[in-house]
Parts: structure tokens; sequence; C-alpha cells
């Protein structure tokens, strides 16, 4: 299907007019509105991938426009208050380089990570988190964006976009935002939007999670508290004192699994804790409940904290976050899917773009004492690397199958459920996004296809920028399935 936009380039706009009310209740909507040109890559997300792709991309010397619908970059990590970037290392080394390195190192330097924070954390040690406080990362994107001449426009949102679908061509979107609509013409996009929008909206071929799996990892709601006590001795576990809180009746849910609350400043924590079970991050509806559930667990984890953890006596809850933490919902079918299988085989791929070693993450599925006991048993034995392992993560996942212009990066990566459950953060995703960023400007430079270009020169391109890439034998084609 081709979905053309009729874009006149000697009024810079597109013409047309409304009509209301079709027989079928539906609603046409024509209107005019402004058209722009010049840039060779848009962005859409701001998130990890995304800013990454953005920045990276502009350090080539590309054109950027990054949109992003809320007020700063970084999704998860800032507006989702996820605070604490999952494992980076191997036990031996640290596997992530390039501009997420770059990213924590100077967030380090900068003193915004958490408090006392040993360095290793993420250059040796094996599955350990780094907490950062939340407006130093915001504050350093924002420094890197405008050092590398990306044009960021905040509060924004891609709705649209115009397309030669059976020439798999992207030839421009329209963004909505306080000003109005707008076209916006490029010769690359990148989605990093997270829920494959930008891809769907081209008519890629794509998996919902729900529609086509039989589940939908749950989501949270992460906050933001002050007042505890990291000096108090407590027991290694913040899921030890559950039982009992559980037993008590203390929450609304029997929900078992809490991966607790991590230091990031002095007497603040970050919580994320409690399960919005089956919510399809894909309808407006169930984001408008989670949200609110939400909330509601927010207040029950506080006084939980308050009244079984020591150290929480005089807890404050501060916020929950702008963003729901959504695990999974659309993911796009590439020109390679990456597989558990691939994981577990610790595989090495030619044109690899990023190495890691994060366990297979799938909270449960629901309260079930089964459901709690399938995660521990993935997340401590059958579906966790060894120390000094790792996996590959192929360029391919990041192409859309039969689009010659258009790159995905981050969590709507091609890749399985269980794949997902490790790939799907922050670090992992900002690998992604320096690839997605390096390959849209090389394709540019070449005149190639996002499936032709030759992943050897991207390989090293990657390399001289950083990344950590061990493969010895590489290959000027990427590998499909």
């Amino acid at each position: 299907m081709t979905k053309t936009i009729d874009a006149s380039t000697t009024l810079q706009s597109l013409t047309g007019s409304k009509t209301y009310g079709r027989p079928d209740g539906s609603y046409d909507l024509r209107r005019t509105i402004r058209a722009e040109t010049g840039y060779d890559l848009v962005v859409a997300g701001g998130g990890p991938a995304g800013a990454a792709a953005a920045i990276c991309a502009a350090r080539l010397g590309a054109k950027v426009l990054l949109v992003e619908s809320t007020g700063c970059m970084g999704g998860m990590g800032s507006s989702g208050l996820v605070t604490a970037f999952d494992p980076m290392a191997n036990g031996e080394q640290c596997l992530v380089g390039g501009f997420m390195l770059e990213l924590v190192e100077a967030m380090y330097v900068r003193g915004f990570m958490s408090p006392g924070i040993d360095p290793n954390c993420w250059r040796k040690y094996f599955h350990r988190w780094s907490p950062f406080k939340v407006e130093g990362l915001k504050l350093l994107l924002d420094e890197f964006a405008l050092g590398a001449g990306v044009e960021v426009r905040f509060f924004t949102r891609v709705i649209d976009a115009d397309t030669d679908a059976q020439d798999g061509r992207v030839n421009g979107v329209v963004l909505s935002n306080v000003e109005g609509y707008s076209y916006v013409k490029a010769r690359t996009f990148i989605d990093a939007t997270g829920d494959a929008i930008l891809a769907d909206l081209c008519g890629v071929a794509c998996r919902e999670a729900g529609r086509d799996t039989p589940r939908i990892m749950p989501s949270t709601l992460a906050s933001l508290f002050t007042g505890v006590d990291w000096m108090e001795p407590r027991k290694s576990d913040q899921e030890d004192y559950l039982p009992k809180a559980l037993e008590d009746g203390h929450f609304t849910q029997y929900d078992r699994h809490l991966p607790g609350m991590s230091k990031v400043g002095h007497q603040v924590g970050y919580l994320n804790g409690g399960h919005m079970f089956n919510l399809n991050a894909l309808r407006c509806r169930d984001l408008s409940d989670g949200v609110m559930w939400g909330r509601k667990l927010a207040l029950e984890y506080t006084e939980f904290y308050r009244k079984y953890v020591p150290g929480c006596t005089t807890i404050e809850h501060v916020t929950t976050a702008s963003l729901l933490g959504i695990r999974e919902s659309r993911r796009i079918v590439g020109e390679y899917e990456l597989t558990i299988g691939d994981y577990l085989a610790r595989r090495e791929f030619s044109d690899q773009i990023g190495i890691f070693n994060k366990f297979v993450d799938i909270h449960p599925y629901d309260c079930s004492k089964e459901q709690y006991e399938r995660f521990c048993t993935e997340r401590y034995a059958s579906a966790r690397l060894n120390e000094g392992e790792w996996f590959g993560i192929p360029y391919g996942i990041l192409v859309p199958k039969g689009w010659k212009n258009l790159w995905v990066a981050g969590r709507c990566a091609s890749s399985d459920v269980q794949v997902h459950g490790s790939i799907r953060v922050q670090p992992a995703a900002s690998m992604m996004g320096q690839a997605a960023g390096t390959a849209a400007v090389q394709s540019i430079r070449t005149g190639r296809a996002a499936a032709d270009l030759n992943t050897e020169e991207l390989v090293t391109t990657l390399r001289n920028h950083g990344a950590n890439l061990p493969q010895e034998n590489l290959s000027r084609t990427l590998t499909k399935i």
C-alpha cells in the first residue's frame, strides 16, 4: 500500500480541506499545513536510542531533526525515572562502548552518578546496576545534542508518514505540536519511539504483544523518594521484607516481585516497584488506567517501606514518573530476528553493532507463585550468561524488512520475546541508536539502502567511535534470517 501526501514544493504546504461525517461515522481530515525540507535525518523519539542516534549522526555531519513527545531527552531514564543503567560489564570487561560509555563516564566526572558509586560498576563488575541522578542525564544530553548541532523539538509527535511502500521508502513525516501540524521531508528516518509508532504508520510489518504473543510483559510506574537512611543496616535484599507485608494483607495485589529501591542521592532513592499486569501500551485506555493504578501502588509501597524496611521510617514520596515503564509493546519484523537460541549460543555476528550480557529479564506475568518461580529460574539459571561471556547484537535487527531508508533502535527492534527481555534496556538501546544513526549517514553518503550497506565499513566506523566490537571476521553484508 502506498501512502502519498501532496507536498507542494512551490507553496511549501499541504493543500486540502476538512470533510466531516462520513456515512460509516468516521472522520476525514484534510488541511493546509506548512512543509519543511533540508534534513538528512529525522529521528522520532528522544529516549536512550533516539538521543544516541541523533547525536552520533550529527557528529558525522548530518543535518538532524530529533522530535520528542516530552520535554527532555533520556526517555525511561529521565521522564520514566528509571534512574539506574542496567549492567554494562560481564565481570571482566566493559561490554558497552561508544556513545553510552562516553555518557556514563561524563556523568561520573560531573557528579551525576549515585554518591559513592564505584566506576567498576559499569567498567567491570558482573550484573551490577549504575544508579544516576535524573537531572544530570537530562542536562548532559542537552549539552551533547547542542554541541553536535542537532535540532531538537520537544513536545512534538510524529502522527503520520508519507511513504512509497512498494519501493520501501519514507518520503516525509507529519508532526504535531503547539504550533499545529507540519510536514517534514528528509532523506532518512529512524524510529526510536519504543512502540514502533513511525514504523507502524509506514506500514512496516510488526509483532504486537498480546496480539502476536500469548501475554504482555507487565509495566511499572517508577517513583522517587527521599528521607531514606542508607546507613541503616538491613537485609541484603529488600524483597526479604516483602513476605511479611503480603501476609499482613498490606498490598492490594499479592505481587511477589519487588525490583526494589536504588540509592541515587545521599537520602534519595528510585523505586522500580509495582506491576500493571496485562496492560496494552498501544491502547490509550490501558495507559490511562495504568498510571492511575501506578499512583495507587506508589502510596502502598511508600507505606510498605515506612513500616517494614529499616532506615525508611521517615521516607517521603516525592513523585511518580510522567512516563509508564513499558517493557513490551510492538517490535518490527526485521531483516534479522535475534532469538533466544542466539543468546544461549553466545553467538557472534560479523555485522554485530554491540555486545551484551544481561540476563533475560521477563518479569512475572501475574501474581501467581508459578510465574514468580519461572522468573527466578530464568534470572538466576536458565537464561543467564556466565561471567566473561557475551552475545552479539546484529545490525539486521535495526532494519525493517524491505525498507530502504528507515531504521529502528531500542525497544522496537526485531527480536523474539525472550531476547527482548535482555536488550530492551537503556545501554543496549543506546548502542542500537548509535549504530542506526551511523548507518543512516553511511546510507546517505553511499546511496545504498539500509539492507545493502557495507557492514564492514559500518563496524569499522563504530569502532573508530569507541564501540566494543571484538568480532574478528567481518562481512560486507548483514546477517539475514
